[in-house]
């Protein structure tokens, strides 16, 4: 019937565990449904029903989830490396699933960074053609100058054959006796190493970066280095407003 799973594939899901976990909890009598033991792994489970595991109610796991992630310097943007740190090892092993980040963030860059498993969201987001904002604070080593601000306005060559789109650089803050600059900068693509490569373009080295934006998505001041907490329906629904999609009610963690 439509709607239906089998019990071992729904208890994976749910619980975030191996097929060989949840068939050793049904093999023990550990799980009931609608109110009944069953041994059977093979077990159908229907919309409606309820799903018990030692007394306690299993939720139903949605179709995608979406964290929103502070991500600290010193952590790289993958799923999964034999020498390095990922992003996704900031997240408890249950909660990993099939999740991936959307886009890079650089092993020494902070900032937003969106985890999902919600692909076809991803995809859209990342497409150049959503012209998603990407805004960043950055510290430069040199004087970020009104002429820095209008080539970074027209498109500025960034090298190895490419040139950045439009984009705006607002200068924050000067200090003349350190010889360094303060500045936002919003883009609109994801080119590799692409703020740093703007920013050395006009002469100057980024000392530090962080992401604060990713379309309507805004990095809390409260979320420190390393922490994450997962979207609210607002956030969902305007985050895929911002590059086109319409966004599914009742998809979340």
């Amino acid at each position: 019937m439509a709607g239906e799973s089998r019990l071992d594939k729904f208890l994976a899901d749910c619980l975030g565990q191996t097929r060989t976990q949840v068939k050793e909890l049904i093999r023990r009598g550990r799980v009931t449904c609608d109110g009944k033991p069953v041994t059977s792994p093979q077990t159908r489970i229907a919309e409606g029903m309820s799903v018990e595991v030692d007394g306690k109610p299993v939720a139903r796991a949605e179709k995608y989830v979406y964290y929103l992630l502070n991500k600290p310097s010193g952590w790289i943007s993958a799923t999964e490396d034999p020498k390095e740190k990922t992003v996704l090892d900031l997240l408890p092993a249950q909660k990993r699933r099939k999740l991936f980040p959307v886009g890079r963030l650089d092993k020494d860059t902070e900032g937003l960074l969106l985890i999902t498993d919600d692909g076809p969201l991803a995809h859209a987001l990342l497409s150049p053609k959503s012209h998603v904002d990407k805004e960043y604070l950055a510290l430069v080593q040199g004087i970020v100058t009104t002429e820095d601000v209008r080539r970074i306005a027209a498109g500025i060559e960034i090298g190895q054959g490419q040139t950045a789109l439009p984009a705006k650089l607002e200068i924050l803050e000067t200090d003349s006796e350190n010889n360094r600059s303060e500045v936002r900068l919003t883009i609109h693509e994801g080119k590799f190493h692409q703020v740093k490569r703007m920013i050395a373009s006009c002469g100057k080295e980024v000392l530090f970066l962080r992401r604060i934006r990713m379309g309507a998505l805004t990095l809390p001041e409260e979320l420190a280095p390393g922490e994450y907490r997962v979207l609210t329906p607002g956030e969902r629904e305007a985050l895929a407003e911002s590059c086109g999609q319409v966004f599914p009610h009742g998809m979340t963690e």
